[in-house]
């Protein structure tokens, strides 16, 4: 019956069903054919939905819209152009250089795309870059912001895993940190191969001075979060709403450019975003609850055990799933299906649950840029005004810095643990 299931999810998903309803219907299907209470389904998704880390998710996701809306994303841009403009590769630079710091504040992928990238691309394009080359920088880019804390990604598998929130989002920040400098370099290879514009001069320190201050309350933001998380002073939720306060703060008192419609504005922005991620995870955890009964993740686990046991063997296994997986689901619905299942057979194996948790996001992350499902890559060409052929040729070379990033958090777990082990 499990089989079958899963059988009949995998069919509606490949007739073109939306994804909730394809991960619904067959929940809803086994509830009646086995009898069961229908009140079990409302049981089942209240249950999911009542989860205090969650709650982070809708204040993360508020406080990248506010940043859009209330200029702050701007200064951001304006401050990483100033700093990195004359490296080779010139805006391009400033993309990579600012999603890390915007990623700091907003935690999603798509809200980078969204935000600063929009910006990016139109200044990359207004300075003679090629399009398709623009929205390949800023999409590869954009995979920074689920894994450098805060993340939305995250936070979600740290929800389905109880695998402490604080620990993942700490070993996130080497890994992003990495995966920046890999990206400039790539940038960096490239522009000097194609003669890309740069700044003219290199910036002076009273011109530093001058950016860096509009953006030091911004840049200030990240700080606050992780470093009162790893004090102890708040949990990951607190975190968030001490982040939201702190950005409608500055947005009123230091930049004076927040007004009530901005505020509206993005809680209404949030209030869809949130309702489309909590949907899904609504319904994949009805569909979790169904796998759980019919006992296929221990039957997959068994499997799985049964083709190796060695901790890195496996991880490796599991990167090909998330791979595969990430080329048609979002993040978020491939966290909550398969994650319940590769998860306890990895840990029990000896793979450590927080490693898995920033390959397993990070692979994901890189799923937003590989077809056919792949969301960024329709945000990114839309906004480009591009088509995904060009951008899919433009990205090519960033697939290289992207996956050796993903190789060195598989085969390396100390660059991923060694924050995390210093705050327990």
């Amino acid at each position: 019956m499990g089989f079958l299931f899963v059988a009949v999810f995998l069919a509606l998903f490949m007739l073109g069903f939306p994804v909730v309803y394809a991960i619904l219907l067959p929940s809803v299907g086994y509830v009646l054919i086995e009898g069961l209470p229908f009140g079990l389904l409302a049981q089942r998704i209240t249950y999911a939905l009542d989860s205090f880390p969650l709650v982070a998710v809708p204040l993360f996701i508020f406080v990248g819209n506010l940043m859009n809306l209330s200029g702050i994303t701007d200064r951001i841009f304006r401050f990483a152009y100033t700093l990195v403009g004359r490296v080779p590769g010139g805006l391009a630079q400033v993309n990579v250089f600012g999603s890390l710091v915007f990623s700091g504040m907003s935690g999603a992928a798509l809200a980078d795309i969204g935000g600063l990238g929009r910006i990016e691309i139109d200044a990359m394009k207004k300075r003679g870059f090629d399009p398709a080359f623009a929205g390949a920088v800023t999409g590869a880019s954009a995979t920074l912001g689920p894994i450098f804390p805060p993340s939305i990604p995250l936070i979600v598998y740290g929800s389905v895993t109880s695998v402490s929130i604080v620990q993942l989002l700490i070993a996130g920040i080497l890994p992003a940190i990495l995966c920046t400098l890999f990206l400039m370099l790539t940038v960096l290879i490239i522009a000097m191969r194609h003669g890309h514009p740069r700044a003219e001069r290199w910036p002076t320190l009273r011109e530093i001075v001058r950016d860096f201050l509009p953006a030091l309350p911004a840049i200030i933001a990240p700080v606050l979060m992780v470093g009162g998380m790893m004090a102890g002073a708040f949990t990951p939720t607190e975190a968030a709403a001490v982040t939201a306060a702190y950005v409608i703060f500055i947005s009123a008192v230091f930049y004076r450019e927040l007004t009530l419609e901005h505020l509206w504005n993005s809680a209404v922005l949030t209030a869809r975003s949130s309702s489309a991620i909590l949907i899904i995870v609504a319904a994949a955890a009805l569909f979790g609850w169904v796998l759980a009964v019919e006992q296929v993740p221990q039957m997959f686990a068994a499997t799985l055990l049964g083709w190796s046991k060695d901790p890195l063997m496996l991880l490796i296994i599991a990167n090909l799933i998330f791979f595969v997986a990430g080329m048609f689901l979002d993040s978020t619905t491939a966290t909550l299906l398969l994650v319940p299942i590769i998860a306890p057979p990895l840990v029990l194996a000896g793979v450590d649950p927080v490693q898995l948790g920033i390959v397993a996001i990070f692979n994901l992350m890189i799923g937003l840029l590989t077809p056919p499902m792949g969301l960024s890559l329709f945000l990114v060409a839309n906004i480009a005004q591009i088509s995904i052929k060009q951008l899919l040729r433009a990205l090519l070379p960033f697939y290289v810095p992207l996956l050796a990033t993903l190789a060195i958090l598989t085969f390396m777990k100390d660059l991923t643990l060694w924050l995390p082990r210093m705050i327990q």
